[in-house]
């Protein structure tokens, strides 16, 4: 009885002492880790405010925003509907939480995934969709790797779609800020699904860990993260009086913390841009007045433009001329303005979508660039009467 007792206390002290070195452990992992943050202006990608913003470090479930935006992209191609039901394997079913608690042999609607993703962070609803658009997860990862390397993310790995521990699968601050702003400039008809506070699913409603969306004015999306390794990430989003911030903070170790950090972010960058409305700005050219009078007067020789495309809708041939001007990597085209100008196509009206402020021959060269990656442009003279010359061939 009494080495019975002995084995006993024994066991248990051995217990206590692999609970106490964990907790150890953990909480050096936590001591020791640094915060990466970032503020960008949707509008021009200029960055605000940074801190580490190019440390490489585990999204966690911000890699979650990749697989959305690859699936987006292909609801936009229509290569799957939005009630397309997709299998799930037991691959998927066997994913660790967080998790919609799918069996293999379910199937699930394409914008059921969707909103599990977004809202519950299900892991097991995003190898569905990696399964689908990629065939197996490990060929996906190679997909979001790939669209993220086009994107301008640097410093970024995938190796799953949904941001479980893998020590290789890393990315920073920055280029998740660059994700994120790319969802919001090249799916603007899918990005109000990010504000959703609550998702239901037979008959049961799953709340957002996105607690920003409720307690910060004008924020409207995008993802948490968490993971042990990763710590408490966010990549959100707030537009105020016309501005809007994309903001992304990691490695924090509360998410207490983590939501006090990125709402002081956004505030102090969106009262900068509010402050920044009240300085005059000297234009490229005074066109307001000239170009609306019978005799269009030059200015200066930065009177050309880039017609990039030509949308029935007006956000979206915004959204359209900013993401190019994103993504051209020249310092003209950063320095363009974008320009909307409407114009009646029979009964309608579509929108043509520009980006201006260039010399001729830098107007030549951004097309010619813009045609050797697939994309259609014409170029504009800015003038009363606008005529269009097709870029120089060279």
């Amino acid at each position: 009885m009494i080495l019975k007792n002995k084995i006993k206390s024994i066991l248990l002290l051995s217990i206590f002492i692999g609970v106490f070195c964990f907790a150890n452990i953990s909480n050096a992992q936590a001591a020791k880790r640094t915060i990466s943050s970032i503020v960008i202006d949707a509008q021009t990608g200029d960055v605000l405010y940074s801190r580490n913003a190019d440390e490489r470090r585990a999204p966690a479930s911000l890699t979650k925003m990749m697989t959305l935006y690859i699936t987006f992209n292909a609801l936009d191609k229509g290569l799957i509907k939005m009630e397309d039901m997709l299998p799930v394997s037991h691959t998927a079913a066997n994913r660790s939480p967080s998790r919609l608690g799918l069996k293999r042999g379910d199937k699930i609607s394409v914008k059921d995934a969707i909103m599990a993703l977004i809202v519950k962070s299900a892991n097991d609803c995003a190898t569905v969709l990696a399964e689908a658009l990629g065939y197996s997860e490990d060929k996906f990862a190679l997909t979001m790797t790939k669209v993220a390397k086009e994107l301008g993310m640097k410093n970024t790995t995938f190796k799953n779609a949904s941001g479980l521990p893998n020590r290789q699968q890393k990315s920073t601050a920055r280029d998740l800020a660059i994700l994120a702003a790319a969802i919001y400039h090249h799916f603007p008809q899918y990005y109000d699904l990010f504000s959703a506070k609550k998702f239901t699913y037979k008959g049961y409603t799953h709340y957002t860990h996105n607690h920003i969306l409720k307690q910060f004015k004008g924020a409207d999306g995008l993802k948490t993260g968490y993971t042990n390794a990763a710590g408490f990430n966010v990549a959100t989003s707030a537009e105020r009086n016309g501005h809007r911030v994309i903001a992304v903070t990691m490695g924090h170790n509360t998410a207490k913390e983590r939501e006090k950090k990125v709402a002081n972010m956004m505030n102090n960058s969106l009262t900068k841009l509010a402050l920044a409305d009240d300085i005059p700005t000297p234009t490229l050219y005074a066109q307001t007045a000239d170009i609306a009078s019978s005799k269009p007067t030059k200015i200066t020789d930065k009177n050309w433009g880039v017609q990039v495309g030509a949308f029935s809708n007006y956000a979206k041939a915004r959204n359209y001329a900013l993401s190019i001007r994103q993504q051209v990597n020249s310092p003209e085209v950063r320095q363009s303005q974008v320009d909307i100008e409407p114009a009646k196509k029979g009964a309608a009206i579509v929108y043509r979508s520009k980006l201006v402020g260039f010399k001729k021959n830098e107007a030549d060269k951004t097309c010619n660039r813009l045609k050797k990656s697939n994309k259609s442009c014409i170029v504009v003279a800015m003038e009363k009467n606008q005529q269009l010359a097709m870029a120089d061939n060279k």
